[in-house]
């Protein structure tokens, strides 16, 4: 799949244009992880290269553990945009020949080329791109975790209670981050769907071409005890052979295409992450504006002498006398300061908010664009492999008629 590029004024200044990038190897590793156990991992070869300094090629390995940690990075870190996700860790939505295991040398060939497109649409971002803990992690080898984790992103990071609490307590959701979730949530379940029909006629098919290699054996078998016939027969069943082998091949270049249709399933779940931190962001804001009325409310009180609503202050004022007024004036006094920080923390969250909305406005903007341009390539691609395909059942066909009207 060609890799899209928004079509932005700034464009040129992307890392994609100016370097190569590319995860060129995958190796099987053992080694020791953090607990001192022996474990077996894959490493992967990233290489780049300036393009317009004909610099030579560098190169550098990563873990997908290491891959994980910079998306996470950059998830804390730009909460407003569509982060590129990571190809799956494990196969899932396989039909019944294909190999689950996460060590399994196809399904790592898969993984390398998902790794080398999560770098390149990250290198593509107008945002993400310029970002100096991206770059080391392309050109740093040594030391690149501990700068990582010197940010202090995983401290920044919202808890998924406080997460779902914004969800079910916040009262005036903004009705396109709504949608956007829902749409969200539709896209994961149709291509969910549509991964699993492609899985199932998989299945279907490799039955299909394999049971065509009877047609070749007993073609074989057939033409040892005829004359005449035998050149014809032996003939027929080759082009039989050939025809049962080729779907091997044809599922192979098939699963490339259910990776873009994955990508595209994890996106999903990157959309939901800018509308869950919209919704913290609005919740946090209703509750200072909820905090301030409040305060405002206890100030008129105690400037006024009168309590509105039943409080657990007014109760005490009655059981053990009212305050002598030294104390309401310093009280006020400090409830007058908590408001007008007040006030300017929810001037400064209505700013933030407003900024965020803005700039997570446009770049679902710039991902919708993307992922209609991908999904409908992706989708013509597949079709024309499918024609192609059938084209050469055809072929086989008219080759085996060829065969026996030479009997």
């Amino acid at each position: 799949m060609n890799l899209y590029f928004p079509p932005l004024k700034k464009m040129e200044d992307c890392l994609a244009k100016k370097m190569e990038i590319t995860v060129s190897e995958a190796e099987k590793r053992t080694g020791r992880n953090a607990m001192n156990m022996q474990e077996t991992y894959t490493a992967y070869l990233i290489e780049t290269r300036w393009v317009m300094r004909c610099s030579p090629v560098d190169s550098l390995w990563r873990r997908y553990s290491e891959f994980e940690l910079l998306r996470n990075y950059l998830l804390v870190t730009y909460p407003h945009i569509v982060v590129p996700p990571l190809p799956e860790k494990r196969a899932d939505f396989v039909w019944h020949k294909l190999s689950a295991d996460n060590m399994d040398p196809d399904f790592v060939e898969r993984r390398r080329i998902g790794l080398e497109n999560f770098l390149l649409r990250v290198a593509s971002h107008p945002v993400l791109c310029q970002d100096k803990i991206f770059y080391s992690f392309l050109t740093q080898e040594g030391g690149w975790k501990e700068m990582v984790n010197e940010t202090g992103f995983q401290l920044k990071a919202d808890s998924r209670l406080k997460a779902l609490n914004a969800t079910f307590r916040v009262k005036n959701p903004d009705k396109r981050f709504t949608e956007l979730k829902h749409y969200s949530d539709e896209l994961q379940s149709v291509i969910s769907h549509l991964l699993r029909v492609r899985a199932r006629v998989a299945d279907r098919l490799y039955g299909v071409y394999k049971v065509h290699g009877n047609y070749g054996r007993v073609f074989s078998e057939w033409s040892a005890i005829e004359k005449e016939m035998g050149d014809g027969l032996q003939s027929a069943g080759h082009h039989m052979d050939v025809y049962a082998a080729s779907i091997d091949d044809i599922l192979e270049e098939e699963e490339h295409y259910a990776d873009q249709l994955k990508e595209y399933l994890f996106y999903a779940e990157a959309l939901r992450a800018v509308c869950r931190k919209h919704e913290l962001m609005q919740y946090d804001l209703e509750m200072a504006a909820q905090d301030l009325t409040s305060k405002k409310q206890q100030c008129e009180e105690l400037a006024t002498g009168t309590v509105r609503t039943f409080s657990l202050k007014g109760m005490t004022s009655k059981l053990f006398g009212q305050e002598t007024p030294e104390q309401r004036e310093a009280k006020i006094k400090v409830l007058e300061e908590q408001i007008q920080e007040g006030e300017e923390q929810l001037k400064s969250k209505n700013l933030e908010g407003r900024d965020f909305v803005r700039s997570a406005w446009a770049d679902i903007e710039r991902f919708k664009e993307q992922k209609n341009h991908d999904l409908k390539e992706a989708l013509i691609s597949y079709a024309v492999m499918q024609i192609s395909m059938c084209k050469k059942g055809i072929q086989v066909w008219t080759n085996a008629k060829e065969c026996f009207g030479k009997m």
